[in-house]
């Protein structure tokens, strides 16, 4: 009774698997990764395609392929056949043949079918293979959250001024990964599933994976001068660090790449931006036009704050008198350094007696770099304020040949040598450069 159970499955099975097969898959929602294909056979009574193996993919079935997706044929545990491209896919290297396809006569076809049965007898009836069609999702897989439970480090580096330093920043966001290589996917991650293989299944590896990463990948990007408030800028960059990263364990194992990383926030702690608030500030003042602007502002407010005291506004002079003669820094020394541009008209720095004295220690009435004209009016520029009257000529000077005045030995605009001095020699020996001798009085002759 067994071996005529046997005989009659075996021919009942071969002739069900005959028939040409049409798998699909339905639309693969953002959970799930990977599904088994589906046969489709009529619910209404008018498919007679009903008793055939699920494992049988038949010669000449159709599988459909649409957008997003790629298909995989299994055989045996192993892959035989792929396709990624969109539309129709006709499997003609199957090794269950059809009655109904091929481009064997009939009898031929009816003849290779009977000889399948002698083979599934000697499995009391069974099929003796397996056979699958599997769809992954091709589209991006989005709204993958991540959080740092504790602080990254992050390189901070400004090359303006000469700052390497390492912080702790947190940060958190989402990010989004593709499927890139189905194969390798099928291979090492989901393998023969039977029900659908979906991303909460892989997600927690994943983000530990990604958060491990993030160290690396940030010191990519920060050795680019990327500064850590900056990076929600550069998100394309930091995937490709991520992905460069991740590479070994992702694209080379699991056929899975970064598409993109979105970062909602990234903050470091009040320590760290205190401390490179403080570096930023210290390094600025490395420029003694800066430098010495921040010394005129402090002794502003200082003189404005001395000015309120409510002891008396010379007794705050006498307390800024008594700092100014303790030693520091002097602004207009600071703007001296910078070839004298932007030097004050005055300072003025609290004596020790209680009044003010004008000047760049010691007070010459001038200024620093100012003159007085003939009507008393103290200037700085080139002519008088007062009356219009140019500035008079150091003493020594003198003008060359293309016009330019000089006080050294060579012109400052041509580098004309200054001309020797026409001398004369007075009848009493003297020598003398002027219209009189400068011993006794004699006229130049």
């Amino acid at each position: 009774m067994g071996l005529l159970k046997a005989g009659a499955g075996a021919l009942g099975g071969v002739l069900a698997d005959s028939w040409r097969d049409y798998f699909y898959c339905d639309a693969l929602n953002a959970d799930t990764l990977v599904v088994k294909g589906m046969k489709r056979t009529s619910d209404k009574g008018r498919s007679s395609n009903t008793k055939g193996e699920s494992n049988i993919i038949s010669d000449g079935s159709i599988i459909a392929v649409a957008d997003g997706q790629y298909m995989i044929i299994v055989e045996q545990g192993a892959i035989v056949d792929a396709c990624g491209e969109p539309g129709e896919f006709v499997f003609d290297n199957s090794s269950e043949p059809s009655l109904f396809f091929g481009d064997d006569k009939i009898t031929d076809r009816i003849k290779t079918a009977f000889e399948r049965v002698g083979g599934r007898f000697t499995f009391g009836g069974d099929t003796g293979k397996d056979q699958r069609v599997y769809y992954f999702n091709k589209k991006e897989i989005i709204g993958n959250k991540y959080g740092t439970a504790t602080p990254v480090p992050f390189r901070v580096v400004d090359a303006n001024i000469g700052l390497d330093v390492d912080i702790s920043v947190r940060c958190n966001g989402e990010y989004s990964y593709k499927i890139t290589d189905p194969l390798l996917f099928y291979k090492n991650v989901c393998g023969n599933v039977e029900e659908p293989y979906t991303r909460d299944k892989i997600d927690s590896q994943l983000k530990s994976e990604l958060l491990t990463a993030l160290q690396p990948a940030f010191a990519k990007i920060s050795a680019m001068g990327v500064r850590y408030s900056a990076v929600p800028a550069h998100t394309t960059e930091l995937a490709d660090a991520l992905n460069e990263v991740l590479s070994e364990k992702w694209a080379d194992l699991r056929g899975i790449e970064v598409a993109s990383f979105g970062v909602n926030t990234i903050a470091a702690s009040e320590e760290d931006e205190r401390m490179i608030k403080d570096l930023q500030k210290a390094a600025v003042m490395r420029d003694p036009a800066m430098a010495a602007a921040n010394i005129a502002a402090a002794q502003s407010d200082a003189m404005r704050t001395a000015a309120a005291n409510e002891s008396g506004a010379m007794a705050g002079f006498m307390g800024m008198g008594m700092a100014n003669m303790a030693g520091g820094m002097n602004a207009g020394s600071l703007f001296n350094q910078q070839g004298g541009g932007g030097t004050p008209q005055s300072q003025y720095n609290v004596a020790a007696g209680g009044g003010f004295a004008t000047g760049n220690g010691g007070g010459n009435g001038n200024g620093e770099g100012g003159w007085t004209c003939s009507c008393g009016a103290q200037n700085t520029g080139k002519f008088c304020s007062n009356c219009g009257s140019p500035k008079p000529a150091p003493a020594g000077s003198w003008t060359c040949s293309c016009g330019a005045e000089n006080t050294g030995k060579f012109c400052s605009n041509c580098g004309s040598k200054k001309p020797e001095a026409d001398t004369w020699t007075c009848s009493c020996g003297a020598q003398n450069t002027g219209a009189f001798c400068g011993n006794c009085g004699s006229k130049r002759p």
